[in-house]
């Protein structure tokens, strides 16, 4: 919304400074809330993806999940990314 600022009109009357809608901004923001009540509305409908068919299965899935027959992996070695030595103070 543009400001307009306060000014004196021709005859003498002053007007104090306020907000006004861009020109078409009305029209734009009434489709605007049309097509979002639409979305809305069709969105909260009653038909779930379930319906018709079995209920849904229970996971099975158990955390944490382990690999029992997978070859035990060793943590890999640090290794200096530098080759001189970095002296620490003590």
């Amino acid at each position: 919304m543009p400001w307009v600022r306060s000014y004196v009109r021709s005859d003498g009357t002053p007007v104090r400074g306020h907000a006004r809608w861009a020109p078409g901004a009305r029209r734009e923001t009434m489709i605007f809330g049309f097509v979002a009540l639409a979305v809305v509305g069709l969105g909260n409908g009653t038909v779930s993806a379930g319906e018709g068919g079995a209920p849904p299965r229970e996971s099975t899935v158990r955390y944490p999940i382990r690999f029992d027959h997978a070859p035990a992996a060793r943590a890999p070695e640090p290794r200096p990314s530098v080759s001189y030595p970095i002296r620490w103070e003590r």
